[in-house]
């Protein structure tokens, strides 16, 4: 192998023009095997485990990782407690601060940096070209098939290389999320190279380019392409007699029933996942076109289109493999469910199928949506949901609270739900009861008492039946109407922590919104803690991002931009390169949240029990920002001052002030 990579990688003067010159780690007497991994030399800190001297020293000082983590405030004794009992379980196998970075509530590659920070590990740069996607290919295309399963497995990425053409040395280095796994530091020391370096990078950096490069098989596409489907299918065929508007099932049944629609729709459903989609779109475009769009970062991508079987076929086969729906019902809205197993994760998914108006009267045209609801996507704990420190300084108060309202407002799809499950998801603990009522349930919330809403449950039944379940803690979907804003209304007054959401545009028009339901000013006032609204703002690709040389100053500045931060602020743009392996040239990746923090002073308070027939929404909105709330407007200036979004993605998200 080592001399497949001599080859490779060529002399001296080649790696000169590339640019590589690097530091490396001799293997030779640098590190032992010691059985349990691989140890630094004398006089430094095992890097797989801790020191003997600390065996036998309380929690805090045995593991060294998760003691800093607790002293710093990022996990809290719970979670130590939690991790050192599934710890135990397991039989104490691996290290404690690993089994913690598995914590559902705890943010896992804080941990994984903390590690690397103590352990020594550098910080890889892993950005804007580099390393070269070509020099990636190439290194882990030297390797052997069984090595190079391997290293994608352990999720390790070439960076860097070093060859001594008279010395015959060959260097390199990797980065990996757990440096200091003893997987990964026995797989790098069986590759027989002369030196290496282990540095540390989040997986979220690391895992892209690797799949970009080398994607993930897909069995369903692989079998797919061994087949013509111009040649399995008679286009000629139709699904409607002559003399009616029925289906000819047997017709149907005939196309259905070939493995290669089977195989497409599969196909669908595990890229979706590895592609990060949130939904699935299928639906007719014309006679004999159904298009397949994925919705990736709250945009709808064109992902296959279909031209070689009648759409009709391709619904009957999705309606086939889900639960609850009835295939041969084309003229009501159905719900069913599917379940499947991508990349050793379980994921579900909620199909939503809806009746279509279509010009031909013979053809019943029907659309399907497809959630993908995959419980790794789950934020823990609100850190994660990107929220400037301001309002989550102010979320955080208010979830501390032991009773009052949150409220989260915003339009469909701006995030609400996954908020109020990292809430949720931060205070659940079993000394608490946290009750929700949700329709549907979409993600498992662990020590959360989670009730399902149906025909024989409606939501005014539940929020009464709550009352008397003993709740601390109560989610309620949304307030849709005066008889359930009262219902949370009374859960807040009476001791219990209430959480909801609203459709209003901002904070302030929340207040308005649950006045003109009906609800009492003073009602209002000392009921609720907290209103958030808040909006999911695109993150510009990092990787090829281009920067404004000539931003707007007029546009900026009605944008509420100051000349000084104008001047001070590097404006980016997206760069649509086709060629990205992070956006695959859309020129952005990943959300992040944008939101103003209502937080019920005692001077908000007065103002509303001041209102005289009318909720005066400017002033309520003049006070908060007096007491430091930001405005969606003002939090998108603050993102796009940070690097991380454009200023078109502002003006698509936010309305001017």
């Amino acid at each position: 192998m080592k001399s497949g990579l001599r080859k490779w990688f060529g002399t001296d003067e080649e790696v000169d023009d590339a640019g590589a010159s690097f530091a490396f780690i001799e293997t030779n007497g640098d590190r032992r095997d010691a059985g349990d991994g691989v140890h630094p030399p004398e006089g430094r800190t095992a890097v797989p485990g801790l020191p003997d001297t600390n065996r036998d020293a309380p929690l805090p000082l045995r593991d060294r990782v998760a003691a800093s983590l607790f002293e710093r405030g990022a996990v809290s004794a719970r979670h130590l407690r939690d991790a050192e009992h599934q710890w135990s379980r397991e039989g104490q196998k691996d290290t404690l601060w690993r089994v913690l970075a598995r914590h559902p509530q705890v943010d896992a590659e804080m941990v994984y940096a903390e590690a690397a920070r103590i352990y020594a590990f550098r910080r890889a740069e892993i950005g804007n070209g580099k390393p070269a996607p070509d020099f990636v290919k190439r290194v882990i295309e030297s390797f052997t098939e069984e090595q190079r399963e391997r290293l994608l497995v352990l999720g390790l990425l070439p960076l860097e290389y070093e060859i001594d053409a008279e010395r015959g040395v060959l260097s390199l280095v990797f980065a990996a999320q757990d440096p200091a796994r003893p997987e990964t530091l026995r797989f790098v020391h069986d590759l027989n190279l002369d030196h290496f370096e282990l540095c540390y990078a989040p997986a979220s950096e690391i895992i892209p380019l690797l799949e970009t490069l080398f994607p993930r098989r897909n069995e369903y596409l692989e079998r797919l392409a061994e087949d013509d489907l111009a040649r399995a299918f008679d286009l000629g065929a139709s699904y409607q007699t002559r003399e009616s508007q029925l289906v000819d099932e047997e017709a149907l049944d005939a196309q259905i029933n070939r493995s290669a629609l089977i195989n497409l729709f599969e196909a669908a459903l595990v890229e979706a996942v590895r592609q990060g989609a949130s939904d699935i779109h299928i639906f007719p475009n014309r006679h004999n076109h159904t298009e397949f769009h994925f919705r990736i970062d709250g945009e709808l991508q064109l992902w296959h289109t279909e031209n070689k079987v009648h759409p009709e076929a391709m619904i009957a086969v999705v309606k086939d493999r889900c639960l609850n729906v009835d295939r041969f019902e084309r003229e009501a809205a159905q719900d069913g469910f599917i379940q499947r197993e991508v990349d050793k994760a379980l994921i579900r998914y909620r199909v939503s199928v809806l009746p279509l108006a279509s010009h031909n009267r013979q053809i019943k045209a029907e659309s399907i949506v497809i959630r993908v609801l995959d419980d790794r996507k789950i934020f823990t704990h609100l850190g994660q949901i990107g929220l400037l420190p301001g309002a989550l300084e102010r979320f955080n108060r208010a979830v501390r609270q032991p009773h009052g309202m949150i409220i989260m407002t915003g339009p469909t799809g701006s995030g609400k739900s996954t908020t109020l499950v990292a809430a949720l998801n931060q205070i659940a603990r079993p000394q608490i009861n946290v009750l929700t009522v949700e329709d549907p349930v979409e993600y498992v919330i662990h020590g959360v008492r989670q009730i399902k809403l149906g025909p024989r449950l409606s939501l005014d039944a539940a929020l009464r039946s709550i009352l008397r379940h003993d709740p601390d803690v109560v989610m309620v979907g949304e307030m849709r109407d005066r008889p359930t804003a009262e219902l949370a209304i009374k859960l807040a007054n009476t001791g219990h922590l209430t959480f909801s959401t609203l459709h209003t545009n901002d904070a302030p028009s929340a207040v308005s919104r649950l006045y003109k339901m009906g609800i009492e000013p003073f009602l209002i006032a000392y009921a609720i803690n907290l209103v958030v609204a808040q909006r999911l703002i695109r993150k510009v690709c990092p990787t090829c991002r281009q920067v404004d040389p000539d931003p707007d100053a007029r546009l900026l500045s009605e944008l509420g931009f100051t000349p000084e931060e104008i001047a001070a602020t590097t404006f980016y743009r997206a760069g649509q390169d086709p060629g990205c392996p992070t956006c695959k040239g859309v020129g952005y990746k990943g959300r992040r949240a944008i939101s103003e923090a209502l937080y019920f002073s005692r001077a908000i308070r007065h103002i509303i029990l001041d209102a005289d027939g009318r909720i005066n929404e400017d002033a309520i909105r003049e006070q908060a920002v007096r007491e430091g709330m930001l405005t969606l407007l003002a939090s998108a200036r603050e993102v796009v001052k940070l690097g991380e979004t454009t200023v078109d993605e502002v003006l698509r998200v936010t309305v001017s002030e």
